[in-house]
């Protein structure tokens, strides 16, 4: 039905469509390290044979050498649809330009296969090539492609030469890669190789009616969706997106992950800092109304290396609030979830996160909280993950624990009126309305 939804939308002429009003809003993105990217180690499968979230071997190669004469095909799953498409390409810390000699993006079928008649050319300035200088981001031009909700993209680029270390990510999706030579129009690729990473592809946007929102999940590896399964949106935002779609109120509301693994508020690690990455990763997103913070356990956990106190924490916490609500966006935050048995874990590790929690379950900053500690943790030991959302390594949930986030947050917060107790906010003018959700 949905199939059948889609390829009206691309059937139908653009005249159609009364373009008043509409704007541009992010369905999907990607985090791009503003720092070459340093993986976590490979998580071992598990005894149900569970695919591995990660890089391998190959990935780590790609890594140091680039593309020369291939083409990437990567896929991404919208939250809502729209008319029009666009792309955004970034190239955060390369050090050369890149050449990109076609790009290409279709519906996907499976694998790397696409929709026959789903596929569009994209095109910068006009031009089938672009040039993505180092530091650069790049929109591409409106693409007529009507695409409907929770819809997998298949975009594919190709690199005429040598790209050197990419803009690389993890993307808990297969991405294919062609031994040489232009197949972004090819029907699938399936003599290459794979690897689950997204290469300078960091957003697509869909032009979308005026009342069309859009909510930036901001956080770590537990936001990303690490130890999910891969290839098929299993994080808690995609879970958010799928309540948000199937509710039958309107407007629509866009999900966009920006969930980075490895990331912590105060200090690099997997990337820059949430507190450095802000602006690029959230205020670079299109149609943005609300933010959904949760980021703080890595801080957490490497105190050993470099030392942070709670109140250190709670400080970068509420500079990414207070930044989000100068331009006008609301702020959810989200209580740091267990992980007593992780490999990083320590008894002043839990203090801490105990104190960050206890503010965010109280303050007054916010617009709204949600309780992630309370919707994950083990009843019989509350500093520990709910042993049926444990995959091993105490510290991402599982599916079913991303599903119980995404269960804990309350949907006609971000509908509706906020209308419990008022509060002044320190610091701003008027009053803010604010709502703890468990």
């Amino acid at each position: 039905m949905r199939l059948a939804y889609v390829i009206f939308l691309l059937a139908v002429g653009t005249e159609t469509f009364a373009a008043s009003g509409e704007h541009w809003v992010t369905t999907w993105a990607n985090p791009q390290p503003t720092i070459p990217t340093r993986f976590p180690p490979l998580p071992a499968a598990s005894p149900a044979g569970k695919p591995r979230s990660g890089p391998n071997a190959l990935t780590l190669v790609i890594d140091a050498k680039g593309f020369h004469d291939q083409t990437v095909r990567m896929v991404v799953h919208t939250s809502i649809g729209g008319r029009r498409l666009r792309i955004r390409l970034s190239n955060p810390y390369g050090a050369l330009p890149v050449k990109i000699g076609a790009a290409r993006i279709a519906l996907r079928s499976e694998g790397s296969a696409t929709v026959p008649g789903t596929d569009r050319a994209v095109l910068f300035n006009g031009k089938t090539s672009c040039t993505l200088g180092p530091g650069v981001i790049l929109l591409s031009d409106p693409i007529d492609m009507g695409v409907g909700p929770q819809t997998d993209l298949a975009v594919s680029l190709y690199f005429p030469g040598d790209t050197g270390p990419p803009a690389a990510r993890n993307g808990l999706h297969t991405t294919y890669i062609s031994r040489s030579g232009d197949a972004t129009a090819a029907s699938k690729i399936d003599d290459g190789l794979t690897t689950p990473i997204w290469y300078w592809l960091t957003a697509v946007d869909v032009l979308a009616p005026a009342d069309t929102a859009a909510i930036i999940a901001f956080g770590d590896s537990i936001t990303e969706g690490w130890r999910s399964t891969d290839d098929a949106n299993r994080s808690y935002p995609a879970d958010l997106s799928r309540r948000l779609v199937q509710t039958s109120s309107a407007p629509p509301i866009a999900v966009a992950n920006l969930g980075l693994g490895g990331n912590r508020v105060l200090h690099d690690g997997t990337g820059a800092s949430a507190l450095a990455r802000f602006d690029r990763d959230v205020l670079g997103q299109a149609g943005v109304t609300w933010l959904l913070l949760l980021e703080g356990v890595n801080d957490v956990g490497h105190i050993d290396q470099e030392p942070v106190t709670a109140d250190d924490v709670i400080g970068g916490l509420k500079q990414i609030i207070e930044r989000a609500h100068t331009q006008g966006i609301k702020v959810m935050v989200g209580t740091l979830t267990p992980y007593a048995g992780a490999a990083y874990a320590s008894a002043a590790g839990e203090a801490i996160r105990q104190s960050v929690n206890a503010w965010i379950r109280t303050t007054n900053l916010v617009d709204a909280t949600v309780d992630f500690d309370a919707a994950t943790r083990d009843p019989a030991d509350a500093t520990r993950l709910r042993p049926e959302f444990d995959p091993g390594d105490h510290l991402h949930p599982n599916d079913a624990g991303y599903a119980a986030m995404a269960d804990a947050i309350e949907l006609r917060v971000f509908r509706n009126p906020v209308r419990s107790k008022q509060h002044q906010n320190s610091g701003r003018k008027g009053q803010r309305k604010h709502e703890v959700l468990e």
